[in-house]
């Protein structure tokens, strides 16, 4: 965890909005008191041996050996994308990496990443089309995965039964049945896994998670979490894909959907036979930090209404989503738009709102603020830096050399994933789902657990046996 930086903000005429609860005012630098001479005398006396002290200490740690570097790890990039290099720059700033083998199925990305690898360590990586070939190579430890979720159980699979440590993109999987499979995979491998719930790195969620922890919001009734911003959209008028683009492989397991600029490189988040949404997609970041704050495991039952109001003939997944998750702890309910107003308030355009008989707490990526209850209560605004991907991707990086746990398992992973599946069937079905988290069974609508597991596309195979 990061440093962490406080003032209050005085309720004021405001204090019921939004915008004032979020509001950070700077506080300026306070006017020293006077010095009287005999402190004067006291101080200079005592920094005059701080200073002696300080030089020997410096001295000491000029001869002191300087700490030695990480261990280089060996690694394989799967999937060659922009967020490919985020991931990968995330490895160099931890330090102690080298990409050694990259694969994808578009020759165009490949190409790119392989010259952009090789200005930065200097050498260039093995190039292959396929994770197969690549898992394959010599010396390879690692490998991170950042394809769309329709390739991730695949891989995974084929890298744990190998040995091989791995770093997977979020959402975990496809569907349940994939994650179970990926769960199980790993815990039959000595692999280490992380996957990419950067967020549980974040200075700011760590602080609320110890708040609550101890007692200081009570009683938790009610927790919001939403997003709001204004998507992207490309042109959804199906067109030959690039002539570098394997357009047949890339939809792999899933369904051979026409090509088009909307559901290539980037826009396939919000495709439903790839991303499945924007809740899917990166609301998941949101729902597995509340549970990572709360301590929970899966919802009880869920349920999920909205549609495609303002993007339609773009988008196949809903633009507008309101979704109740009944947790044992308290309900959680998750929002979303992506038309509109871009932001939630001036400062944030997401968040989440934990409600408490205390008083209330909203926490984003670098700021939480607490508003306890009472007239003329001071909101305490605590502002904190983490640099979630770097910081992520450095404690995968440790435990691949030294065998440690890490944050973001693919059994809690499996957890948050399978909560934001469940809410898709939910809105596909328009029904109140109950969910046997110990069985992993929808208990009252049949039709709905037919969800849980697509059928796979030839040749690939499901990994899921049951």
């Amino acid at each position: 965890m990061e440093g962490t930086r406080s003032h209050a903000v005085p309720s004021g005429a405001n204090g019921n909005s939004v915008t004032a609860f979020l509001l950070s005012v700077p506080s300026g630098p306070a006017k020293p008191p006077a010095m009287n001479p005999f402190n004067r005398r006291h101080f200079l006396g005592a920094a005059a041996l701080g200073a002696a002290a300080l030089s020997t200490l410096r001295s000491r740690a000029a001869d002191a050996p300087a700490p030695a570097a990480p261990r280089t790890v060996k690694l394989g990039l799967i999937g060659c994308g922009w967020w490919a290099m985020v991931n990968a720059k995330g490895a160099y700033k931890a330090g102690g990496a080298q990409v050694i083998a990259i694969c994808d199925i578009d020759s165009a990305n490949l190409e790119t990443t392989a010259v952009e690898i090789e200005k930065i360590q200097g050498s260039r990586p093995l190039t292959f089309k396929l994770y197969e070939d690549l898992l394959a190579v010599t010396g390879l430890e690692a490998v991170i995965i950042s394809t769309p979720p329709q390739w991730h159980a695949l891989p995974f699979i084929a890298a744990v039964n190998r040995g091989i440590d791995v770093f997977c993109e979020k959402p975990l999987a496809y569907d349940i049945r994939e994650g179970r499979a990926m769960v199980d995979a790993a815990a039959k491998s000595k692999s280490v896994v992380q996957i990419g719930f950067v967020r549980r790195q974040s200075a700011a969620f760590q602080a609320v998670r110890q708040f609550i922890a101890e007692d200081k919001l009570g009683r938790i009734i009610n927790v919001d979490a939403q997003i709001n911003f204004t998507a992207g959209t490309a042109s959804a008028v199906p067109v030959a894909p690039p002539p570098s683009l394997d357009w047949d492989h890339w939809c792999g397991p899933g369904p051979l959907i026409p090509y088009s600029p909307q559901v290539g490189h980037r826009n396939w988040r919000l495709e439903q036979t790839s991303g499945q949404g924007h809740l899917y997609d990166w609301g998941i970041h949101l729902i597995d930090a509340t549970r990572f704050i709360l301590g929970e495991t899966s919802p009880t039952a869920i349920s999920a209404t909205g549609g495609i109001y303002r993007l339609k003939d773009k988008i196949t997944t809903p633009d507008t989503l309101t979704v109740q998750f009944e947790f044992a702890r308290c309900p959680v309910t998750w929002r979303h738009r992506l038309w509109g107003s871009a932001e939630l308030t001036p400062e944030f355009n997401n968040g989440i709102f934990f409600y408490g008989e205390k008083g209330t707490v909203f926490v984003t990526d670098q700021r939480w603020v607490f508003l306890p209850n009472g007239k003329g209560a001071e909101r305490q605004v605590n502002e904190t830096k983490s640099d979630l991907v770097p910081l992520h991707v450095a404690e995968f990086l440790d435990a691949v050399r030294h065998r440690k746990p890490v944050s973001a398992t693919v059994a809690e992973a499996h957890l948050s994933t399978s909560a934001v599946k469940l809410a898709m069937i939910a809105y596909e079905t328009g029904a109140r789902l109950a969910w046997d988290a110990k069985s992993e069974q929808i208990t009252n609508h049949p039709e709905a657990a037919k969800l849980l597991k697509r059928a796979y596309r030839a040749p690939w195979k499901h990994p899921y046996a049951g």
